[in-house]
């Protein structure tokens, strides 16, 4: 019986996949053999040698010891996509709040509760916030994987003019971009044209401060930010001058810090991307299945931390993930074959510094021969999975 540990709250939903006769879902475990998750910080926990993997159920990993992971031979998961719709509604909603000074239209008319002939105050009030439409403006994304491609190709529908950015882009999300959008090479292109921008990548030590007042020096007088994905890609000291100095006309986002709170022109939400029904059952199908198919079958996709791999085994695979280094795999293979096992079919990936390879044998695979590969160095953990 596998053990799933679930540190939050996840969708029954996507715990209900998982068949009760070979699972047991629980709250609390000493030694799971994998863990869902959504928002807990996971940096400070030990885990046992008996976990195999980790499913976020969300994009972001930044609450998972991701490296560590990998170091101790545990796949951690994430859901991309899943939640992709629900941040796009989202972000079209910024773009407008950004726009229309809609909150603080808001906040006054409530304001006005109890005041003699409100309903003629509030009408004649309303010219103070007025403000822009969207269409006709050109909106720049940084990013366009599942969440950026659905943005760009909802604001093409809704009358503007798109240009992306994303160094990353992949032949499927590509295919996916409505013709209309204009991929650029150059970031500082959304820098310079763009009426709005909005950011959907990655936090990484790398993409820290992507926004920063030499990046805002370089936009257009009034131009409009939008930050539903990390709050440190954008730095706040930056937008706070910037809007102090009539740079930029509004900063809309998702992450709160002390700097932003409370200024003028600043709308801080809760962090609502993926907060819906639909997302949270979404990323729980997702992680739910990522889970079965790696714990069943060795099967590794979606993976953050090691390469994605999967084969169609005849007989019993052998999983081994070890580092990528020259020599390691050959030596893995000896291992085998010198136990007098035939290989029927190899599948070998990378990622970085970390490989994972499955072998498709038809022997049995015995507990000396896992211990040989074992002993093998820069073999990080080996897994038997008989057909």
């Amino acid at each position: 019986m596998y053990k799933i540990q679930t540190l939050n709250k996840i969708s029954s939903i996507g715990t209900d996949i998982f068949d009760k006769s070979k699972y047991s879902i629980v709250d609390e475990c000493a030694d799971p053999d994998a863990i869902m998750v959504r928002s807990a910080k996971m940096h400070d926990m030990t885990f046992s040698s008996n976990l195999l993997a980790i499913a976020r159920a969300g994009a972001g990993v930044n609450n998972i010891p991701v490296e560590r992971c990998a170091e101790e031979g545990i796949c951690v998961f994430n859901t991309p996509g899943a939640n992709a719709n629900a941040v796009k509604e989202l972000a079209i909603c910024a773009l407008l709040l950004a726009s229309r000074k809609i909150t603080e239209a808001a906040a006054w008319a409530a304001s006005l509760k109890g005041t003699p002939d409100a309903p003629k105050t509030v009408e004649g009030g309303k010219s103070k916030f007025a403000g822009p439409e969207i269409a006709g403006k050109t909106l720049g994304i940084i990013g366009l994987g599942a969440i950026g491609g659905k943005i760009a190709n909802t604001a093409i529908a809704l009358g503007m003019d798109v240009i992306g950015y994303d160094p990353y882009l992949s032949v499927g999300a590509a295919i996916n971009l409505e013709p209309a959008v204009k991929v650029v090479t150059d970031i500082n292109e959304i820098y310079k044209n763009s009426d709005y921008i909005s950011i959907h990548m990655p936090y990484t030590p790398q993409t820290k401060n992507t926004i920063n007042a030499e990046q805002i020096a370089m936009m257009k007088d009034g131009v409009r930010l939008i930050n539903l994905a990390r709050g440190e890609l954008i730095n706040s000291e930056a937008v706070v001058k910037a809007i102090a100095d009539g740079k930029v006309a509004k900063y809309v986002t998702d992450f709160a810090d002390d700097v932003i709170l409370g200024v003028d022109d600043v709308i801080v939400l809760p962090h609502l991307g993926a907060s819906t029904p639909e997302s949270e059952d979404n990323c729980a199908v997702m992680a739910a299945n990522e889970l079965i198919d790696y714990i069943e079958n060795g099967n590794i996709k979606n993976s953050v931390n090691l390469p994605n791999a999967s084969m169609n085994a005849v007989g019993t695979k052998i999983c081994v993930i070890h580092k990528n280094v020259p020599t390691l795999i050959a030596a893995i293979t000896t291992a085998v074959g010198d136990e007098g096992i035939n290989i029927e079919n190899m599948v070998n990936a990378s990622k970085k510094e970390f490989a994972y390879t499955m072998l498709d044998v038809t022997s049995e695979v015995t507990a000396a021969v896992e211990s040989k590969i074992n002993a093998v160095d820069g073999v990080i953990r080996v897994r038997v999975i008989k057909k």
